[in-house]
């Protein structure tokens, strides 16, 4: 028997069961991980609440961790029993002590990227090489927006951009953040309680506004990132911390400046093997070569799910927060 996270309901945190479950053997083109350490990240909460539809309950939950493969199924050629392993897509059910999944989901961890760091960034990290290389491929020289600069893609965000030679303007929710957003490579940052952001956008770039406004907000913070954009500028809204967006008036892009608008995803990009690897290869470089450090801020117990994904969604929470099996 082995040890996992699951919910027979949609709701608050309390829904989460820490339960006894046998482990699933692998079967053609999947692998067995035995997880070293899991991560956590928001879209997890959505699956939680039912904002995100799972296919039927009781569902486990989370779709990233790091450790070694268990057991390999049948026409596996690419890993082997032992592999040191890295994952950030589906199916749910990484919050476990060991996750059967698609091997074709399933990359080789470099040995100088230590488990922790890999289940801290593999979802944060592919998401921001998306957004950063793919969504707009930045060259150098732009101005951005990046909402929640202090938080886990955030904070990989900052380095990544910086290294780009981008001037990310972050947003944050207080002073602490700010520094942490500046420290990590921001190059200025808003604190949205206390300054209007549109007001100091216009105020940083006299006046140009940015080339791409990147919004994991969602309904709360719309309007105000299409105020930030210049025209034909590109609004990437990837994520919905405050809730969905929606009843778009779609003329609205027209009057604002002929502004673009798309909504990413890391399966709609990294939607085949070679894809994946070729992202990871990217983000594994920055990460060896020290041009971006992840930081594991909050370490809970894979029985502490529920405490780990409140404090999550009260934004209390820097950087990467992680859950050990």
């Amino acid at each position: 028997m082995a040890k996992r996270i699951q919910f027979s309901r949609t709701g608050g945190p309390e829904v989460l069961e820490y339960v006894d479950v046998e482990s699933q053997a692998p079967g053609a083109g999947e692998v067995r991980v035995r997880n070293q350490a899991v991560g956590l990240n928001f879209i997890d909460i959505y699956f939680r609440t039912g904002l995100y539809p799972v296919s039927s309950l009781p569902s486990g939950l989370g779709t990233e961790g790091a450790g070694f493969v268990d057991a390999v199924g049948e026409g596996v050629t690419h890993l082997k029993q032992g592999d040191r392993v890295a994952y950030a897509q589906g199916p749910l059910g990484a919050y476990a002590e060991y996750h059967t999944l698609p091997a074709g989901k399933v990359v080789t961890l470099p040995d100088g990227i230590e488990f922790e760091t890999a289940a801290g960034c593999m979802l944060k990290g592919l998401t921001v090489q998306y957004l950063l290389r793919q969504t707009y491929p930045l060259k150098g020289g732009e101005t951005i927006l990046f909402h929640a600069a202090a938080g886990g893609v955030g904070s990989i965000a900052c380095q990544w951009a910086r290294e780009l030679g981008v001037k990310l303007i972050g947003t944050v929710s207080s002073k602490e953040k700010a520094e942490l957003a500046e420290k990590n490579g921001a190059w200025a940052t808003i604190d949205y309680t206390k300054e209007n952001v549109v007001e100091r956008v216009r105020e940083l770039t006299n006046g140009e506004m940015c080339d791409v406004v990147y919004d994991s907000v969602g309904k709360d913070t719309w309007e105000t990132s299409l105020d930030c954009l210049k025209k034909r500028g590109l609004m990437v809204s990837f994520g919905n911390a405050s809730g969905a967006v929606e009843n778009v008036n779609i003329g609205i892009l027209n009057q604002k400046g002929s502004l673009y608008v798309t909504r990413p995803s890391l399966n709609g990009y990294a939607d085949t093997r070679e894809r994946l690897e070729t992202m990871c290869n990217d983000l594994f470089g920055m990460l060896e070569s020290g041009k971006i450090k992840v930081d594991i801020a909050n370490r809970y117990s894979l029985a502490e799910a529920a405490k780990a994904q409140e404090a999550v969604a009260a934004r209390k929470t820097t950087g990467s927060t992680i859950l050990i099996p």
